[in-house]
């Protein structure tokens, strides 16, 4: 009897140690303490670009960090190694990375392999082309490639912030997957560069985990800043002025229509943010004190991010402020503690969505794009609010550049659905807001053609009775 007491006791202190472990807010202590801890007696060895990647072989994984944090001058020198030591063989994986990617050449064909886990713009014509490969991944489970030994990389190439006084450097705007990476990798190839921002959270390593470090000081790479088009303020105002409530935790991504919504936020109170990324426009509410964090329920009083790409001004803000914490994505992007914060709001877009509610956001037909990044996390954490409160938005202007409708009848031929019907809740454009959770494929189509361009309403309603064989409507 009492050896069964004790074991119900047992199973009974096993939930509740593992329901601790969740609702409480995670650190880098407590995540993994292992690149902090200094290793005694190592230093790395300060080398010459080019004499970093002596030890690259054929038929090496290599794992580059991505974002503004892309170590661009190292990848280059790996490059031109590869090539002069006729390397083979050798696979390159990163999430969305910076730069040229020179590996990615032609003339690199056989040497280097582009493996992308969310595909940038300079990796599209190689995957295209058949000589680089994409991986259908949600963020938040791409740290799992390694901690599984799915991917085993023998060098991490990386870039840090200057080491201060105690040897310790940061990851700065690139956190996301890197800590998993560095810490499954063999060798550690690390650029330590001035310009990087120095941010809090999970992003600390120690400069004794490094084995080969270049000091080469480059401006980040920088992106957004420009004014949102009038169509791109429409949607932001949309967003804003009609789903966006005061005390709302926000998560949106980079681009025009992030920055659209934001620009339309100055008179909200006390939003918080706890997103993947986030924009420039960020900085703007807090000078505001539209943006306090003080409702979250977790990391009160902090902006929550993962990986960051933006103007100077955004770099400049996170360098050394602890009101920006840094986290690794399984953490972020875990749609558990994101359904834990309130009101949660997120905002992101895609690049065609039928008229079941189908979201097409990493592909074009059959070439693939981008990838399904932290879309499908935050969608769903948002509709797992547990206050009931959560609004998953997917927003996009109703035509493309062309003058196509981005609302179609079908997905076009081999797109990849990255966010369900089951999992579409509200579909903003200029024209209005198509609220979808709970109606039946008609009355989907009838709002979504609502809120299409007006050009193409009536060839969407036809389209729409001959795949459904009633006329759509809101009853």
């Amino acid at each position: 009897m009492a050896a069964s007491v004790r074991g119900v006791t047992s199973k009974i202190n096993g939930v509740f140690s593992s329901l601790k472990a969740i609702s409480s807010p995670r650190n880098f202590y407590t995540y993994s303490n292992e690149p902090a801890q200094p290793i005694k007696g190592k230093d790395p060895k300060w080398v010459e670009a080019a004499d970093a990647f002596a030890c690259m072989k054929s038929g090496d994984t290599v794992f580059s960090q991505g974002a503004a944090a892309t170590p661009v001058a190292l990848l280059n020198a790996m490059t031109e190694v590869g090539k002069e030591k006729n390397l083979k063989d050798i696979r390159v994986c990163h999430m969305h990375t910076e730069g040229p990617a020179a590996y990615t050449d032609p003339s690199c064909e056989g040497i280097f392999r582009s493996f992308s886990f969310f595909m940038g713009g300079n990796v599209r014509k190689a995957v295209a082309e058949g000589r680089g490969d994409a991986l259908p991944i949600f963020l938040s489970e791409i740290p799992l490639l390694f901690t599984k030994k799915i991917i085993q990389p023998d060098i991490a190439v990386i870039m840090v912030s200057p080491p201060d006084a105690h040897g310790y450097c940061s990851l700065g705007t690139s956190v996301d997957c890197v800590r998993a990476a560095m810490q499954h990798s063999k060798v550690i190839i690390a650029q330590v560069n001035c310009h990087l921002p120095r941010t809090f959270g999970d992003g600390i390593i120690h400069i004794s985990h490094v084995d080969y470090a270049v000091k080469m000081d480059a401006p980040l790479p920088q992106h957004g800043g420009k004014p949102p088009t009038p169509v791109e303020t429409k949607i932001g105002q949309n967003i804003a002025r009609n789903l966006v409530e005061d005390g709302a935790t926000l998560q949106m991504g980079i681009g025009s229509i992030p920055d659209a919504v934001l620009a339309e936020l100055g008179d909200h109170k006390d939003l918080g943010i706890h997103s993947e990324m986030f924009a420039g426009g960020v900085v703007d509410l807090v000078a505001k004190g539209a943006v306090t964090n003080n409702k979250k329920s977790m990391h009160k009083g902090r902006i929550v991010g993962s990986f960051l790409i933006g103007t100077q001004k955004l770099y400049d803000f996170v360098d050394n402020n602890p009101f920006i914490e840094m986290l690794a994505v399984d953490y972020v992007n875990n749609t558990g503690v994101i359904a834990r914060q309130p009101k949660m709001t997120a905002i992101n877009s895609c690049i065609e969505v039928d008229l079941t509610g189908q979201i097409v956001s990493d592909s074009i037909g059959t070439r693939m794009y981008s990838g399904f990044g932290g879309q499908v996390d935050f969608i769903r954490g948002a509709a797992e609010g547990t206050d009931g409160l959560g609004k998953p938005i997917i927003a996009l202007p109703s035509t493309t550049n062309k003058g196509e409708s981005k609302i179609a009848p079908i997905t076009k031929p081999g797109a990849g659905v990255v966010t369900t019907r089951a999992h579409a809740h509200y579909v903003v454009t200029e024209h209005g807001i198509a609220y979808l959770f709970g109606k039946s494929l008609r009355q989907r189509a009838h709002a979504l053609i609502n809120v299409a361009h007006p050009d193409h309403r009536e060839s969407l309603e036809k389209a729409a009775f001959d795949r459904l064989k009633v006329m759509p409507s809101a009853d």
